[in-house]
């Protein structure tokens, strides 16, 4: 086997390890925690069957890519609670070391073309990028809703923690905002998200 494919090969297997990296979130029907790899493809599917409502025109396909890597990193960095303010102060430099280990089993030229990805993604400016966010948003949102509310109730989370994370939504996704936003409020209704603002 050449070096090359060995590499490419060898990166498969590396981010086979995503798949034990478990998530707040439970799957729908009060399932088990999900993994990262689950969350990752949930995300993409959801992007391609919503892009209608993506505030601008995204290259579906570098979105789609956008949400499968976004997590990768989490293999070494470990998943960062959406409201773990503690955790969220040290994320961005767990996460860069991780993303040039990882990224570098692959040959020069594709890892850079993922690190870029990644970076735009986490820069927030591109329409791929907002739309893919407003993903990584609604997904867990969704899981959150149909699960009774019940991982909002188990961290205490306020109205407040919820809105301050799905206000980039908007910037995505204007009419997907609108659904989180309903959703939101029901669940403040209900005592599933506290009225703390």
């Amino acid at each position: 086997m050449d070096e090359r494919l060995k590499m490419q090969l060898d990166f498969a297997l590396e981010i086979d390890k995503e798949k034990n990296i478990f998530r707040q979130t439970h799957l729908s029907g009060h399932g088990r925690n999900e993994n990262d790899a689950e969350h990752a493809w949930h995300m993409a599917i959801m992007a391609y069957l919503l892009k209608e409502y993506s505030n601008e025109p995204v290259d579906i396909g570098k979105v789609m890519l956008m949400c499968l890597i976004h997590d990768i990193v989490e293999i070494d960095a470990g998943d960062t609670y959406a409201y773990d303010a503690e955790n969220l102060k040290t994320q961005k430099a767990r996460e860069d070391v991780a993303k040039e280990r990882i990224f570098s089993i692959l040959p020069e030229e594709q890892k850079e073309e993922l690190i870029k990805l990644f970076d735009e993604f986490e820069e927030f400016e591109t329409a791929e990028a907002k739309f893919a966010h407003a993903m990584d948003n609604l997904q867990p949102l969704i899981l959150n809703n149909s699960n009774g509310g019940a991982d909002w109730r188990e961290h205490g989370v306020t109205a407040k923690q919820v809105y301050g994370r799905q206000s980039k939504t908007k910037l995505g996704s204007k009419r997907l905002y609108e659904v989180t936003d309903k959703l939101i409020q029901e669940n403040i209704e209900k005592g599933n998200i506290k009225n703390e603002y």
